[in-house]
């Protein structure tokens, strides 16, 4: 094989192998070896590979009608998934703009939430509120409301005043010795009331989080009432709240959507990698009624679009992931598979000495790496503990989604475990022991270094 390529990829110094065929969980790779996909690559591909009938919606729409530009037509694949997704008006949610990423989902929420009070008359209200540890994506917009400062780091120069964040809700590294959850949850609360009267209550557009976060902490999702809490700010200095569920949605933690395990529903929502499953590049914003009706009282449109947005090929793929999804009641295998994924990995790895935590709701697990559990004492970040596990974990047949700076965006190991939906009992055994014995080669190896 030619060991150049004139593909730039997301190491100029590496050339990553080539995946050349997808069945089930598992992908072969050009030269034969075999990996099992336990995290869906960025926990995408939740039906797996291969499915033939998304293979055989995606021909027949590209046979049909690939591409018609939504400045002039509307399409049936487009039409048909938003009926689909919001039929019944999900948390008041009544409307979806699909566009090609997630990133692209995040930047069409903020600049509707903002149009949503350019309409309404409210010219003053110019500020986001984000969080510290969230990832909302790789635009611009994007990394100034998200919270992982290594990401941030490069082009924070380049950065608006308008974009600030508070703490997470990570009990694992931030609650009080002593600190009751409840009382946690109000200081969080306390926390965001306090930043909205530091920026001017009636200049914030929206608060922004993701309901369960994923790759920038390790699938950590939020104490019982803090979303409750932080609505109930938002509410009262009449501010937007956005949903990421980019990562975490769509049935990914066991429902539908995340919120639904929260008891709130918001105003904006992004959704994303399990809406398409990977057959093709899709995401959305699904958009409440209220802020519908602030355009349709004033411009009438939305300014905003891209080209691909609404893309007859990409609505098709996912209308038929969706009806997968619900045909086959996966989402039932979700929910027992995670808590079977759960207990696995709990007893196989629970114990290890450098296993801090273990977390995540439905199909959506990570492990946290620490150099000592009791003072939670992270491992020196040159070290690449994560890095060392993903590599170990490939050679062992076996792809997870590893990350760095979980604890405050510069220091922290974890690894992502997030099959696909179709998982059996047996795969999650194959998977949790596999992973387990690259764990145990990774700190073995550090040992002896």
């Amino acid at each position: 094989m030619n060991k150049t390529s004139h593909v730039l990829h997301r190491s100029v110094l590496d050339r990553p192998e080539v995946a050349a065929v997808g069945e089930g969980l598992v992908l072969r790779m050009a030269n034969g070896f075999e990996i099992i996909d336990a995290s869906g690559g960025a926990a995408v591909a939740c039906l797996g590979h291969g499915n033939r009938r998304v293979a055989a919606a995606i021909g027949a729409q590209a046979a049909k009608l690939a591409y018609a530009h939504t400045g002039f037509f509307s399409s049936e694949p487009a039409e048909a998934l938003a009926d689909f997704l919001l039929a019944d008006e999900p948390g008041g949610l009544t409307h979806a703009f699909f566009v090609s990423s997630g990133s692209e989902a995040m930047e069409s929420a903020l600049k509707l939430a903002r149009q949503y009070f350019v309409e309404k008359g409210e010219l003053q209200r110019t500020r986001f509120i984000g969080r510290r540890q969230s990832y909302h994506g790789n635009t611009f917009g994007g990394m100034m409301v998200g919270g992982h400062a290594g990401r941030r780091a490069p082009y924070e120069p380049l950065f608006s005043s308008s974009f600030s964040q508070v703490a997470p809700c990570f009990p694992f590294h931030y609650q009080l010795d002593g600190e009751s959850d409840a009382q946690y949850v109000a200081r969080l609360a306390r926390e965001l009331d306090d930043e909205f009267q530091r920026l001017g209550p009636q200049t914030v557009i929206a608060f922004c989080a993701e309901p369960v976060v994923g790759a920038t902490a390790g699938c950590v999702a939020a104490l019982p009432n803090y979303f409750k809490a932080v609505r109930e700010v938002c509410d009262k200095y009449g501010a937007l709240l956005i949903l990421d569920e980019v990562m975490c949605g769509m049935g990914r933690t066991g429902t539908t959507h995340a919120w639904e395990q929260e008891g709130v529903t918001p105003d904006i929502q992004a959704i994303g990698k399990c809406l398409g499953a990977g057959y093709q590049a899709i995401a959305a914003i699904l958009v409440a009624s209220p802020v519908i009706a602030a355009l349709a009282a004033g411009s009438g449109a939305f300014v905003h679009g891209h080209t691909y947005q609404a893309h007859p090929v990409a609505c098709a793929a996912a209308l038929e992931v969706q009806r997968v999804i619900r045909e086959e009641n996966l989402l039932t295998n979700v929910r027992a598979m995670g808590s079977l994924l759960d207990q696995r990995l709990r007893d196989r790895l629970g114990s290890h000495d450098h296993v801090g935590d273990i977390r995540g709701r439905g199909l959506f697990f990570a492990l946290e790496f620490l150099e000592d559990r009791v003072s939670k004492r992270p491992f020196d970040p040159k070290l690449q503990v994560f890095a060392r596990v993903r590599d170990h974990a490939l050679k062992n047949g076996l792809a997870v989604y590893p990350s760095a700076g979980t604890i405050d965006g510069k220091t922290g190991d974890h690894l992502i475990v997030a099959p696909p939906y179709i998982v059996t009992a047996e795969e999650i055994d194959v998977i949790v022991s596999r992973l387990a014995d690259a764990v145990d080669a990774t700190f073995l190896e550090l040992r002896n270094l």
